[in-house]
């Protein structure tokens, strides 16, 4: 059974670090916090290793997936789509390489690493994202310039998420 203060403290993580998901896994248990819209869940599991032999056990117990999140309407919201998707066209996206806070200056009084109408190479620093208390360098790692900048300082991005748009 896991510490009710360690858990205590992942959740405390997750709220300061504004995370939607934690998973953790050791030798002996994996834990899985989730917190959103569906509620919070907690889900606890020791963890089974099959010992070779063709033993019926699983080689690691996954919990049962959730429930997908309800499809988009149909058909009705589609039209602006396109309209998006053509302005947008031959450009390339600078993505989120984890989750965290994202800001567009090194402090408040600083100007942006990078504004739309900014040219850029691979090693320019576009922005910092801040995880667990880390700051972090994200670099553009393209070339071109930036077109859109399509998150704004101080929201909370996802490991993927397009941060800017750029015409190579």
């Amino acid at each position: 059974m896991i510490d009710p203060s360690k858990l205590k403290d992942l959740v405390k993580l997750m709220v300061e670090n504004d995370l939607t998901e934690l998973d953790l896994q050791d030798e002996k248990e994996t834990v899985t916090i989730r917190r959103g819209p569906q509620g919070g869940v907690v889900n606890h599991s020791p963890v089974y290793y099959g010992g070779g032999g063709g033993g019926g056990a699983p080689a690691a117990f996954a919990p049962a997936p959730m429930a997908a999140p309800a499809a988009a309407p149909a058909a009705g919201g589609a039209a602006p789509a396109p309209k998006a998707a053509d302005s947008d066209a031959g450009l390339i996206a600078i993505e989120s390489p984890m989750v965290g806070t994202f800001y567009s200056a090194a402090n408040p009084d600083s100007p942006p690493f990078a504004a739309a109408g900014a040219k850029i190479t691979p090693s320019t620093v576009v922005c910092l994202i801040e995880a667990m208390k880390v700051f972090n360098e994200i670099k553009a790692e393209k070339t071109g310039t930036i077109e859109k900048v399509l998150v704004k300082n101080g929201d909370a991005v996802e490991f993927g998420q397009k941060l800017f748009l750029v015409r190579p």
